[in-house]
């Protein structure tokens, strides 16, 4: 499959995304970067637009850090317990 183009406006640019991935998956990414662009802008961290790029990468990566760190904790309890029913069922 070839990569094809969608047209996504980011802070009021438009930008020409080129990719496999679904039409509308990319506009939800758009959607999403947009809204945090503005977060940062409204927020009253504005200024220029790389900076305002640049603080809400930042938020991003934070977000993605959080998520990540959640899901090792969520791993680490469910590897408890299996191991905790596999000690139940051993010493059955």
């Amino acid at each position: 499959m070839s990569p094809k183009a969608v047209d996504v406006s980011i802070l009021g640019q438009t930008y020409r995304v080129k990719g496999e991935a679904d039409d509308a998956y990319v506009k939800d990414v758009a959607r999403y970067v947009d809204g945090k662009m503005r977060e940062v802008n409204d927020g009253g961290g504005g200024g220029s637009p790389v900076r305002v790029a640049v603080l809400a990468a930042f938020n991003i990566a934070d977000e993605l850090f959080q998520a990540r760190k959640a899901a090792e904790e969520k791993d680490r309890w469910s590897e408890r317990k299996a191991a905790e029913i596999a000690a139940l069922l051993d010493g059955s």
